[in-house]
């Protein structure tokens, strides 16, 4: 890719992260990429390719794969904080908002599938743990996609109210709140024995 597509692909998500998909003109990435609105459609079709090509790059996607998730103790509470906090060390608030920014129903269908490979990662690779912690003897059988599915949503739920509310909702730190909920949650799947 040349410095300048780069330069009109950054603008775009830059704007789409603060402004919206559709709030963002081709007048405003341009603006922002320093260039005229021409060399913009010479360079793309219109502002829906210039974010497509943006979602396509990792720059702009959450930097999340299987591989972060490899360093299990095979302890569920260390194990449960280090994939809470390895996704939250990712998942910035900037990504949150881009990704809410990506919501626009002009771009969701061909948006959604990009954005949703985080949660997927996420969701498979604790599956995998589960199964693994299972067949250890080190926790209970049970629906694990739906386990992970709790742990997943509480993670999510935390990085995205931070990212639209920083720490004027709550005052609970990041660190207490992992492992606070990751105490409640191994509780809870203790009681059920």
């Amino acid at each position: 890719m040349d410095e300048t597509s780069q330069k009109i692909i950054d603008a775009a998500m830059s704007l789409v992260k603060d402004k919206g998909y559709v709030a963002t003109t081709t007048r405003d990435i341009a603006q922002l990429a320093g260039v005229n609105e021409c060399t913009l459609f010479r360079k793309f079709k219109n502002k829906k390719d210039i974010v497509l090509n943006g979602i396509e790059q990792e720059k702009w996607r959450g930097n999340l794969t299987p591989d972060v998730f490899k360093n299990v103790k095979w302890e569920l509470a260390s194990d449960l904080e280090m994939f809470m906090t390895e996704y939250m060390n990712r998942i910035t608030p900037d990504f949150v908002k881009l990704s809410i920014g990506l919501r626009a129903p002009q771009l969701y269908g061909e948006s959604a599938p990009l954005v949703m490979k985080v949660p997927q990662v996420f969701l498979s690779s604790l599956t995998d743990y589960f199964k693994e912690m299972v067949s250890r003897g080190k926790m209970p059988e049970a629906d694990l996609e739906c386990l992970a599915m709790t742990i997943f949503s509480s993670t999510f739920g935390y990085t995205f109210l931070s990212a639209s509310f920083e720490n004027h909702l709550s005052p609970v730190g990041r660190e207490e709140f992992i492992k606070q909920s990751v105490q409640t949650f191994i509780y809870g799947i203790t009681q059920k024995q």
